[in-house]
């Protein structure tokens, strides 16, 4: 399908019933998103609000859902980008049967973006106070764009091809922001924006943004997409849609003829204000920061603009299908990128960011019988060393030579790694660095630790599917379950503090290290203070690798330095309490779910 609006895309899923209108006034303050995660829950379909309390215009969300509607959404515009992607990483296929890809020759044309002139008839100019205000979690700071496309350029090399969009949210009001004047810009690391802003820094000059917000599906999937540095997005905006990018330039700054709205503005050095809170895709609050202040110069929106957004919290909502989609569309650039390694899984239940899986291989030394990581082990520092990869705080890579091996199957590939991982060895941190902004299992923003844990070769045990008895007599030990083979979570006392929790866990090594042979089976115990675990995989891998720091709450039987390297006998303790400097966790209010019964 070609879409020439939102509204066109709204009008093609209404036809195929993947949509439902909501007729009733709805209030934007937490119950438009309190709707929206229950019909996402129940894998319901997309959603028009078409009355919105203080607001004149609609808005939708759950456009992506689900993967099957987002196939519909982009038909077989997605075999053409698969087919874009796979050309680019074997660029001789289209010289030997160039007649079999004259298609994605068209299509390489349409990713061309397109200059137009600026009708000042297609668009009215509004306020910020007049687009739909939408809080989406009870402590959010206030209301935030979550599916905007944000527009800037390279100041050294201007124009659309050195451009960046990105989805980074945008906080409309609340905190310190001037009404109308102010709005709050909040990205990440790695992000393409950084670089630019850097850019305009250093020669003491503004950052002009633009943020689009709706227009054609494919305008709001390119935002999200990990395009090498150097590729503008709205050539991969133009190329899935089947239509040009369409753009203008109005007072300087970059329009989106598409889009149902549009704020321009400018960012000034060292120009920062307070952002947040924010329910994130972690599944916790992101906490109030300083972010850079973006000073609003115009706002525009058509005259029947839809507001397209999105709910986040933990695992899954909207865009675990956004993940899905793009590993359908690029999941086959990996193995070219990165040589030797099969596939990478950033693993959604744990919040992407904290928790990666990759399959590699072992090729350095084939004449030698005994296997033990090596080329794996270089394979993990180009992924740690690659773009938005970079961010992961566990990574665990295996090798195999079984051809159906991958990391898509989580719960037997962690079976492959515990059966193998020696841990003596096979532990490799990273100290005093960085991690994902929203991860805040680490003492300050940006800074944590890494653990990569790499596994190759003979099985060194047999994996554990029973709580051992010196796990239910010792006194200290509230409850304990067995999460997955291998994987033993217990329930302690809440934590204090760290100097507290290493004498705890302490005795609870020694405690156990007389029974050490009950625990031969199990590779991991895990930690826990007051879960309730009803989906034991899920839960493993959330409550595991959101709530642990692996330089500080990493503990094992027996563990002890070797010429630096961390190592240990027992099983590796992962203390996966909360602890005092987390963030809290989201929850839908009572009330507000109690409001929203109407609709259901």
């Amino acid at each position: 399908m070609t879409y020439s609006s939102l509204k066109d895309c709204i009008n093609y899923l209404e036809k195929n019933n993947q949509l439902i209108r909501i007729k009733e006034e709805v209030d934007p303050n937490l119950e438009m998103s309190a709707i929206h995660l229950k019909v996402f829950e129940e894998g319901g379909p997309a959603i028009l609000f078409e009355k919105i309390k203080g607001c004149n215009y609609q808005a939708v969300s759950n456009l992506f859902g689900t993967l099957e509607r987002s196939k519909l959404i982009f038909g077989d515009k997605m075999q053409t980008m698969q087919t874009l992607v796979q050309l680019r990483n074997n660029p001789m296929e289209a010289l030997k049967s160039p007649l079999k890809h004259i298609s994605t020759a068209f299509a390489a044309f349409r990713a061309l973006p397109k200059k137009v002139s600026f009708a000042k008839g297609n668009f009215e100019e509004i306020k910020i106070t007049d687009l739909p205000l939408i809080k989406h979690w009870p402590d959010d700071g206030g209301a935030f764009v979550t599916l905007p496309q944000v527009y800037s350029e390279d100041i050294d090399k201007p124009g659309v091809m050195q451009s960046n969009l990105g989805m980074y949210r945008i906080q409309l009001n609340g905190n310190d922001y001037i009404t109308n004047k102010e709005i709050g810009l909040h990205y990440q690391l790695h992000r393409g924006i950084g670089v630019h802003q850097t850019k305009t820094n250093t020669q003491n000059k503004p950052l002009k943004v633009s943020i689009f917000v709706g227009g054609p599906p494919s305008h709001t999937l390119s935002a999200v997409m990990p395009l090498p540095e150097g590729i503008s997005e709205l050539t991969f905006a133009g190329a899935l849609n089947g239509k040009r990018f369409r753009y203008a330039y109005q007072d300087g700054y970059c329009i989106s003829i598409d889009a149902d709205f549009v704020i321009t503005g400018e960012i000034y050095p060292n120009e920062n204000k307070p952002e947040g809170p924010f329910g994130d895709h972690l599944g916790y609050y992101s906490l109030k920061h300083p972010f850079p202040l973006m000073k609003v110069h115009k706002v525009y929106a058509k005259k029947d603009a839809l507001w397209a957004f999105t709910v986040v919290g933990r695992p899954p909502q909207e865009d675990t299908a956004f993940g899905a989609l793009i590993h359908e569309i690029s999941g086959s650039a990996i193995p070219h990128e990165i040589n030797g390694v099969k596939e990478i899984h950033a693993v959604d239940a744990a919040g992407v960011h904290p928790l990666l899986l990759a399959v590699g291989s072992e090729r350095y030394t084939p004449y030698l019988q005994t296997k033990r990581p090596a080329e794996i082990l270089t394979q993990a520092n180009h992924i740690l060393g690659k773009g938005q990869l970079s961010l992961a705080k566990y990574l665990f890579i295996a090798a195999s030579d079984d051809k159906n091996f991958n990391c898509h199957d989580i719960k037997k590939f962690f079976e492959f790694v515990f059966e193998r991982i020696d841990l003596k060895r096979d532990l490799h941190f990273y100290t005093n660095t960085s991690i994902d902004t929203l991860d805040y299992s680490g003492e300050e923003i940006n800074a944590g630790s890494k653990l990569v844990v790499a596994a190759c070769g003979d099985k060194l045990r047999e994996l554990a599917i029973q709580v051992p008895k010196c796990i239910t007599e010792y006194s200290k030990i509230k409850n304990s379950l067995v999460l997955i083979n291998g994987v033993l979570a217990i329930e302690i006392d809440k934590f204090t503090n760290y100097k507290t929790a290493k004498e705890e866990i302490g005795t609870l090594c020694n405690e156990l290290k007389t029974n050490k042979t009950e625990l031969d089976g199990f590779a991991q115990i895990i930690i826990y203070d007051d879960f309730v675990f009803t989906d034991l995989l899920k839960d493993y891998l959330w409550i595991t690798y959101t709530r642990s720091n692996p330089s500080h709450d990493i503990y094992g039987i027996d563990e002890r330095f070797e010429n630096k390297h961390w190592q240990c006998n027992g099983p590796m303790i992962i203390d996966a309490r909360k602890k005092p400097h987390h963030a809290p966790e989201l929850k839908v209010l009572e009330g507000t779910k109690k409001s929203i019964e109407r609709f259901f």
